[in-house]
């Protein structure tokens, strides 16, 4: 039994291991891994305190005030050559302009201003805009259906180029940075935010590609970048947020900065960003800030540019990480809840939980580093919900086993009390108002003489299962067996308004269901085997009695018992005698017979004796 138990254990837990590993293998983005990703983002989320944008990190907004001054949008690029002239003429150390210029504007002039620009400023960076395929060959493909490069009449060099994209995840929410794409040469397209963190970063620290290793690094330390070139950034600005030196970039409009009314000096040695800041756009994206309110696309590129200024990086866990956790956590909770049950197994679970919960947030905080916290959680639960009911249903089996085996010996009544009650079993009884039954089988003797050991306790096994069947058909309590004889209860442990009834139609039962054995052993033994039965009501004290160490007998004692006793004794063969008290109860229910005043052991005065014949309606 124990051995099948830990099979069917061990085999639930390898299920369970497969079955969320399975999960996590599928990656579907469905709503386990969005739950996912809300957790990073929790922890990933800075506090007020915590934030601090940098200073030497500016935007210039092209938003709603400098469309209704300049006109509708787009501009004509003169206006950028301009402004990127008096920002570079000021000192500015990097200047960048989050507007895709692909194709030739519509004046040639003015491209040509724009082309005079990139070629005498050599910090000016300009977008480049890579447009993937809709449907990719494999799972962490990034394959390139067109790059779209700054027009050639603009005259971009190719350390003048960064690309903007933007990458959303299944929810469509941005929290990666991908550091750098690949180009139809094979060259590596770093991303803005790496061209213009460069300018920030000393020598020592810049962003660079190793072709050799075919790895990003800052300075010395290698970038833990996912399969498609991806790092979680972190954001210090909320989407919408009123733009002060305080609590965001700092942040004018670009035609205030053009007309002069923002001195260009105020951006000397400052890393710019020129981009759009206004909804109709539609450049704009969910950040794990907000579920409804949009970061502006500029704005989420200088969040980028001072997540890789600051180096920390946050690291997601190889798949072969996460398996381990996941069948680690599962073994491990196999162990501990199969040892654990009940009350305990619930306070196991909770002190699991709160250190792998703890652990997840301290390596994700304090290390930047992200292993898989969903899978590996609900693969322990699902371990504890099955020990949880495979103990219970165990426990369910071995109480209807110990029950059954139990009630072979007590009354099944008793037996079930004492369960229900959850109390451990103590000497002691209750006074209770009950009906004795005594029972014994006249003519034993004789027939044991006559027929093989083996013979007469054949014989004796079937009277006595006539009279446990009779009992138990009438919710009675079979007390004990006393040789060829029977002590019955009624009225406790259950209570029984109507016991003193029950008791006579027990007996009367009885007698009906042994008529055919009678004839029986008359007829092959030549011995009239019948049963005397005798009946008492009244108080008694009923309870376990014993040693309460070793063994306890669940019974009744007292003068009713007794009384029962003794009228069991003086009942001829077939006969039901009962007595006084209890026929006083019984008045009507059955037909009796008066035998009158009998003397009985025990007792100083005569007892009135009645015989039960049958039914009143027979």
């Amino acid at each position: 039994m124990l051995k099948r138990k830990w099979l069917i254990a061990s085999t639930a837990c390898l299920f369970i291991c497969f079955f969320w590993s399975f999960l996590y293998s599928l990656g579907s983005g469905g709503s386990l891994n969005q739950l996912e990703s809300a957790f990073q983002d929790r922890v990933m989320v800075q506090s007020d305190a915590e934030r601090a944008p940098d200073t030497d990190i500016k935007i210039i907004k092209i938003d709603q005030q400098s469309i209704e001054a300049l006109g509708q949008f787009p501009w004509d690029r003169g206006l950028y050559a301009e402004l990127i002239t008096k920002l570079a003429e000021a000192g500015a150390k990097a200047i960048a302009l989050d507007v895709v210029l692909a194709e030739p504007g519509n004046d040639p002039v003015s491209d040509g201003m724009m082309a005079e620009v990139m070629k005498k400023y050599s910090n000016v960076i300009l977008p480049v805009v890579f447009n993937f395929k809709a449907r990719q060959d494999g799972v962490g493909e990034m394959e390139t259906e067109s790059i779209l490069y700054p027009a050639d009449t603009i005259g971009a060099g190719p350390d003048q180029v960064g690309h903007i994209n933007v990458m959303q995840d299944r929810d469509g929410t941005v929290r990666m940075l991908t550091v750098g794409l690949e180009a139809e040469d094979g060259k590596a397209i770093p991303a803005f935010s790496v061209k213009l963190a460069n300018y920030l970063l000393d020598a020592q620290h810049q962003v660079y590609w190793n072709e050799q290793e075919d790895a990003w690094y800052r300075g010395m330390e290698r970038i833990p970048v996912n399969s498609r070139n991806q790092i979680a950034t972190e954001f210090y600005t909320k989407p919408r947020e009123e733009i002060s030196l305080e609590t965001g970039y700092d942040s004018q409009s670009f035609v205030d900065v053009l007309t002069g009314e923002i001195d260009a000096g105020f951006y000397e040695n400052n890393v710019v960003l020129i981009g759009p800041y206004a909804s109709g756009l539609q450049d704009e994206y969910i950040t794990p800030l907000s579920s409804t309110l949009k970061m502006f696309g500029v704005e989420i590129h200088a969040n980028m540019v001072q997540s890789l200024v600051a180096g920390k990086f946050f690291t997601k866990a190889q798949a072969p990480v996460n398996y381990a956790v996941i069948i680690g956590l599962t073994l491990l909770s196999f162990l501990l809840f199969e040892r654990f049950m009940g009350t305990r197994a619930f306070i196991v679970y909770g002190l699991l939980a709160v250190l792998f919960l703890g652990g997840w947030v301290m390596s994700s905080y304090f290390l930047n580093y992200f292993i898989t916290v969903t899978y590996p959680f609900l693969a322990m639960t699902s371990m504890f919900i099955f020990t949880v009911v495979m103990h219970y249903v165990s426990e369910r089996r071995e109480r209807s086993r110990v029950t059954n085996i139990f009630g072979r010996f007590v009354p099944r009544t008793v037996v079930d009390e004492m369960l229900s009650s959850g109390e451990e079993v103590k000497v002691g009884g209750q006074r209770r108002d009950i009906s004795v039954v005594f029972v014994d089988i006249r003519g034993f003797t004789p027939m044991s003489e006559k027929l093989e050991p083996e013979q007469v306790i054949q014989v004796l096994n079937e009277y006595l299962d006539i009279c446990t069947k009779a009992v138990f058909k009438c919710s009675g309590t079979l007390d004990k067996f006393i040789g060829d004889g029977v002590m019955a209860i009624f009225g406790a442990p259950i209570s029984q308004p109507n016991h003193p009834e029950m008791a006579v139609r027990a007996a009367l039962e009885m007698k009906r269901q042994s008529a055919e054995l009678e004839e029986r052993c008359l007829r092959e033994i030549g011995v009239p085997v019948r049963f005397g039965v005798g009946i008492n009501s009244g108080p008694a004290v009923v309870g376990n009695i014993g040693s309460e160490m070793l063994r306890l007998d669940y019974t009744a004692i007292g003068d009713t018992v007794n009384l029962a006793a003794r009228l069991e004794a003086n009942a001829k063969p077939g006969q039901i005698l009962i007595s006084e008290e209890t026929l006083a109860r019984v008045q009507g229910l059955f037909k009796t017979e008066s035998i009158g005043e009998i003397k009985v052991k025990g007792k100083e005065k005569p007892v009135l004796v009645t015989e039960v014949l049958g039914d009143a309606e027979a």
